[in-house]
């Protein structure tokens, strides 16, 4: 596996509390915060509590809670109001594609018009 231990992950680490980010959702399977570095005006990360590095580490038993994570980000868009106007999801998997914290996540961004390709 490529990436960061569950006692190093920067994600793990703020959804266990011990550093501190803007959180604006959590349940028993998924925390979602503000971005450090936003790239619209909504730019929200949705991670699982569950420490998986990438997309290709994702298991079958996995399928569930990668769907909730989906879930959570249309909830989240709609509560944000920018479900109707539009808003992009992006899951990055390893570094060539821009993946840069080893804990699978999604980037929730809204609020401006998208551009594509996206670069």
């Amino acid at each position: 596996m490529v990436g960061s231990s569950m006692n190093d992950c920067l994600f793990c680490k703020i959804a266990g509390g011990t550093i501190p980010a803007n959180i604006i959702y959590q349940d028993d399977h998924v925390v979602a915060f503000d971005d450090i570095n936003p790239q619209a005006p909504h730019h929200k990360i949705i991670i699982p509590r569950k420490h998986i590095p990438t997309l290709n580490d994702v298991q079958a038993e996995d399928e569930t809670l990668v769907g909730h994570m989906a879930h959570t980000a249309s909830i989240l868009a709609r509560q944000l109001n920018i479900a109707e106007p539009g808003y992009r999801l992006v899951m990055n998997c390893n570094a060539g594609a821009g993946q840069t914290v080893f804990h699978i996540h999604f980037h929730l961004l809204g609020g401006r018009r998208m551009s594509w390709p996206p670069g």
